[in-house]
């Protein structure tokens, strides 16, 4: 005589727990999406290149400044660079993504975390994070390198007008510019493509609407255009409020998040609707 052995029954509900236990949760999304970027040799390049470049031109504005009689603000001397080191940013945030398309990683990324928005949220906080960290170290770096040059005329910290403020939103505007980047690739979804815009965004579109100066108030309009770009907006900001005529710092704030808010809406609506 032999005895039918038949499978156990499957408990739904164990199997539910076991759905939920095995699920990623957004802490360690954000943790793979760290561990993605920083074990690229590009992101090191980007950020070593970074602050060689804030530091490099640091020293050279510290010390023509000295010609100046210390009418030029000393604050200025650490955060013009970002005129500079705004499209290494850029070009960074936007290869952290446009990466992953071309080598097909993407489709392993959101195999894992089938919910995108979660992976698009958690690769902008690490491109925002490993920006804003970059950001703070070639700043320190650039004060004590530029300390001995600019002497007396040196950043007076009592004055946070002066020091604090245009410092901090340094760091927001170069957290900006890479996320406009992210924005980008995730639309255009192409290395070339994605940092053309960011470029063309960031760097050429100011000189384009400059030109049109040229032809008197009918075009002032055009020109007036330049003050919502993301340059422009963090020029505003990162000028100490003595040197300011005038300013709009509201206006500049909205500018200045507005443009990588809107690409990466458009980014994560794309991400929802069309296959990787």
């Amino acid at each position: 005589m032999t005895t039918a052995l038949s499978p156990a029954p499957t408990d739904s509900r164990q199997l539910r727990a076991d759905g939920r236990s095995e699920r990623l949760s957004f802490g360690r999304v954000l943790r793979s999406e760290l561990i993605k970027l920083t074990t690229l040799r590009s992101t090191w390049w980007s950020l070593g290149v970074t602050v060689a470049l804030a530091v490099g031109i640091a020293l050279l504005i510290a010390s023509a400044s000295r010609s100046f009689q210390g009418d030029y603000p000393a604050v200025a001397v650490i955060v013009s660079p970002m005129q500079f080191t705004m499209l290494v940013a850029g070009i960074f945030g936007a290869m952290a993504v446009t990466g992953e398309y071309s080598t097909g990683m993407i489709r392993s990324t959101l195999t894992a975390e089938p919910r995108r928005g979660a992976v698009l949220i958690a690769k902008a906080l690490t491109v925002a994070l490993l920006l804003i960290a970059t950001t703070v170290v070639s700043s320190l770096i650039a004060i004590l390198a530029t300390a001995p040059i600019l002497g007396e005329h040196g950043i007076d910290w009592a004055d946070a007008e002066a020091s604090l403020v245009p410092l901090a939103y340094s760091l927001v505007a170069m957290a900006s510019f890479g996320l406009l980047g992210l924005g980008f690739g995730f639309v255009i979804r192409n290395g070339a493509g994605a940092i053309a815009a960011t470029v063309g965004v960031l760097f050429v579109l100011p000189i384009v609407l400059s030109l049109f100066a040229i032809g008197g108030d009918s075009w002032q309009w055009v020109v007036d255009l330049g003050q919502y770009l993301p340059m422009s907006a963090a020029q505003v900001l990162t000028t100490p409020a003595s040197a300011q005529s005038d300013p709009d710092v509201g206006t500049a704030i909205v500018s200045l998040l507005a443009w990588p808010a809107a690409t990466l809406v458009a980014g994560w609506l794309i991400l929802r609707t069309r296959d990787a």
